[in-house]
């Protein structure tokens, strides 16, 4: 799998997954989240996806400062319902990381380890997202605005072209790298992550 340069550059998640320790799964139950995870689960890589991710990276940080987050025991509510426009992607993501589920979620083993439960949405809340950790009590809300970085001109009329169908295989070449290169941008830029990062 082969991903713009800049993925090498984005920052990681680091989470402590007890369910995963348990059955052996990885060492230490420690389980590293990158921006690539969130990419292949999602299918694609776009400032939404990359609002989840740094949403949860910079929500965690808050929450739990120097300790590892605690994967499975972070409960995650979603304001807007699950079909609103990009609501469930992002849920999607957040999911992925914190282990946060929905009524599909693991049922957990003898009373220990549940996940279902932890995601909902339609919660009324002024936050896009809001993160508690379930061991104290502690929560935070996060929107995110990808508008901190606007998109480059082309984009629009390149997109029109697609749609329209008169692109031709340069044209979405280009339009691939002035997606991405906008996305990079956000990814890469931690001086700009607290005016996209709106905690609360």
């Amino acid at each position: 799998m082969q991903n713009p340069s800049f993925f090498a550059d984005t920052p990681d998640i680091e989470m402590i997954d007890p369910l995963a320790d348990f059955l052996g799964a990885v060492v230490d139950g420690r389980i590293t989240y990158a921006y690539a995870d969130a990419v292949k689960l999602a299918g694609h890589s776009c400032p939404t996806v990359a609002g989840a991710f740094l949403m949860t990276k910079v929500s965690l940080d808050h929450l739990y400062g120097q300790e590892t987050p605690m994967r499975g025991s972070i409960k995650v509510e979603m304001r807007d319902a699950v079909d609103n426009e990009v609501t469930g992607v992002i849920g999607n993501v957040i999911g992925l990381i914190t282990g946060a589920a929905g009524a599909g979620g693991f049922k957990g083993i003898g009373g220990r380890f549940k996940r279902t439960g932890l995601l909902e949405y339609g919660v009324d809340q002024a936050q896009t997202v809001r993160f508690t950790r379930l061991d104290t009590g502690r929560s935070i809300g996060a929107d995110f605005d990808a508008s901190i970085v606007p998109p480059d001109e082309a984009q629009g009329p390149m997109m029109q072209a697609f749609l329209s169908g008169e692109a031709t295989a340069e044209g979405m070449k280009k339009f691939g790298d002035v997606w991405q290169h906008r996305v990079g941008t956000i990814m890469t830029s931690p001086e700009l992550w607290p005016q996209m990062v709106k905690l609360g």
